[in-house]
């Protein structure tokens, strides 16, 4: 047998033994409000199963997750979106009620199919409404598949979904933001580390804010912090991500230098920080060393960055083993960088580059996307607009209309591929009025986009805000940041060399962020700011690419608005 026919074969043996390794993990979940204490104040909260956050999903590269929910809400729908799971081949589980899939009704059961490609840090929540903002959400961890290793060595690792929470009730914020004039839902009271944090008290109350109490915790609390408990000179990995509603955040541990290896389930050149700025939406690996005195212990801690902060750090401790968990640091917890230092945060963007090896973007472009960002008023109702539009999403999934020729189910008219070149974005707009719509962007298979998020004033003089912007069904490339206006004479600045591959990306205030991705994914999908009240005032965009090759979408998926008729006149087959 010739050396070029052996090697085939164990080629060939390799790919089907590791097709033999993957697992089809099953989970059968049910989603409904139940009381539960998050900071210390019991409120009412979606939960799965009775628990809350929802179970943690973990399967290896390759694996099928498969996930029966059934929706004991009672009085409104559900749906789950699956944060950076790109749904190859089964764009109907993405999750996103009236783009992917209908609402799953009080009382029914829907079954999410899907595979998980890639290794990564990844979470799931709600995208019905405001679901995130109630509760809904859990964490997502794709190991590599059997037989392969990270491109870092650690001891351990532990998890950490962050969040932020308000005393008052989801369905009341939705309220307060679709009402003229708008009442604004205000800073959350409480940030949470995995479901946890502390109300009207501090654990580090002698060193951060003397007019709050010390906590009084004990372990069996459902707020009591959740210790990391480590052993001297270990290295280990810290998964992070991001499911805030509004917060953006910053997390250090005190006295330790973490080096950042992966973004977004996509490794980066590792580099050293003392703290790391995190957006909704996104998610990290970064690596620590035990390597400080190993008599003490230490604080996480994670502090608000991007709006004036009104809400307490949420604070937990790295508990150095054996000592005591009771044994509270002697320092205080880090200071976070001014919430205002915009220099800070870029300076971390910026550092973000794949690892060697990455996929690289294509050289050229073939459609290149400009979507201002704005604040505006319709019939004097507050509202976020993408290019003057403010997103409402139709009644009829897109997908099911797209994919069957619907009539009548969105508004065919293409949006807007830019705005208008005299638009000045760095004063308030003269005129602040837009218009509602759910036109789709369709994108032509496999070719090259180039999105340009341009931030702009907002209603008020003076004002910006960051916006963290994320993409599903795609992973693109980040190419750069800029201050004040896009224009051409930017492009010659992108890199093409080694820009990280992200799902979620900022956007400073200001500024325009450039992305890149490819149109590889038959479906309809969702880009938008992952802020919840930004989203719900209107603030995204819908993309569709290759839907007429979609096959086998569940019915039950469709089975609502213009889409259910047919299916129940059985006009499709």
């Amino acid at each position: 047998m010739s050396s070029s026919r052996l090697l085939l074969l164990l080629l060939v043996s390799f790919m089907l033994l590791g097709h033999s390794l993957a697992k089809t993990r099953h989970f059968k979940w049910e989603v409904g409000y139940i009381h539960w204490s998050t900071d210390g104040e019991e409120s009412v909260v979606m939960g799965i199963n009775g628990a809350f956050p929802g179970p943690t999903i973990r399967g290896r590269a390759g694996d099928i997750i498969v996930v029966e929910l059934t929706n004991k809400l009672h009085t409104e729908g559900v749906v789950i979106h699956w944060h950076g799971i790109r749904q190859f081949g089964t764009p109907w589980a993405d999750g996103t009620a009236a783009i992917s899939q209908c609402a799953i009704n009080a009382g029914e059961t829907f079954v999410y199919r899907f595979k998980v490609d890639k290794a990564g840090t990844y979470f799931y929540h709600g995208h019905y409404g405001m679901q995130r903002s109630a509760g809904l959400y859990g964490s997502l961890i794709v190991d590599v598949a059997q037989g392969e290793n990270e491109p870092f060595h650690y001891d351990g690792e532990f998890n950490l979904l962050l969040s932020d929470w308000w005393h008052k009730g989801s369905h009341e914020q939705e309220v307060d933001l679709s009402s003229n004039p708008l009442r604004w839902i205000g800073e959350p009271q409480t940030l949470l580390i995995n479901g946890r944090g502390q109300y009207n008290c501090s654990m580090a109350a002698q060193f951060s804010n003397p007019r709050l109490p010390q906590c009084k915790l004990r372990g069996g609390e459902q707020y009591a912090p959740q210790i990391l408990r480590v052993r001297p000179n270990k290295t280990y990995r810290l998964r992070l991500a991001s499911t805030t509603a509004l917060a953006s955040l910053n997390l250090a541990i005190g006295g330790h230098k973490m080096v950042v290896v992966e973004a977004d389930g996509n490794y980066v050149q590792p580099f050293s920080v003392q703290d790391i700025d995190i957006y909704s939406g996104e998610s990290y690996s970064i690596l620590f060393t035990t390597n400080q005195d190993p008599s003490k212990n230490y604080w996480i801690s994670t502090s608000v960055r991007g709006r004036e902060p009104k809400t307490p750090q949420a604070l937990t401790l790295l508990n150095y083993l054996p000592n005591s968990a009771s044994k509270f640091p002697t320092l205080p917890p880090p200071i976070a960088p001014l919430w205002n230092d915009y220099n800070h945060s870029k300076s971390f963007s910026n550092k973000i580059l794949a690892l060697m090896g990455s996929p690289k973007p294509p050289i050229k472009n073939n459609r290149r996307i400009i979507l201002l960002n704005t604040q505006n008023k319709i019939d004097g109702y507050t509202k976020w607009a993408i290019n003057n539009v403010s997103l409402v999403l139709p009644t009829t999934p897109y997908l099911g209309s797209i994919r069957y020729g619907i009539n009548n189910a969105f508004d065919t008219r293409p949006p807007p591929d830019n705005f208008p070149i005299d638009y000045d974005v760095m004063k308030q707009a003269p005129n602040s009025n837009a218009t509602y719509g759910n036109g789709v962007y369709m994108l032509k298979m496999n070719t090259t986009i180039d999105i340009i998020l341009q931030n702009a004033n907002a209603l008020g003089k003076g004002a910006s805000e960051i916006h963290p912007w994320h993409l599903h069904g795609h992973d693109f490339w980040v190419l750069g940041y800029g201050e004040g206006k896009f224009s051409e004479k930017h492009v010659k600045k992108f890199n093409l060399k080694n820009p990280p591959l992200r799902n979620t990306v900022v956007i400073y205030p200001y500024g325009w962020t450039a992305l890149r991705f490819v149109t590889d994914n038959p479906g309809v999908w969702a880009f938008h700011c992952h802020i919840e009240p930004h989203l719900h005032m209107g603030m995204g965009v819908i993309l569709a690419e290759g839907v007429h090759l979609v096959k086998n979408i569940p019915r039950e998926a469709l089975a609502c608005g213009l889409t259910g008729k047919m299916l129940m006149t059985n006009k499709h087959n």
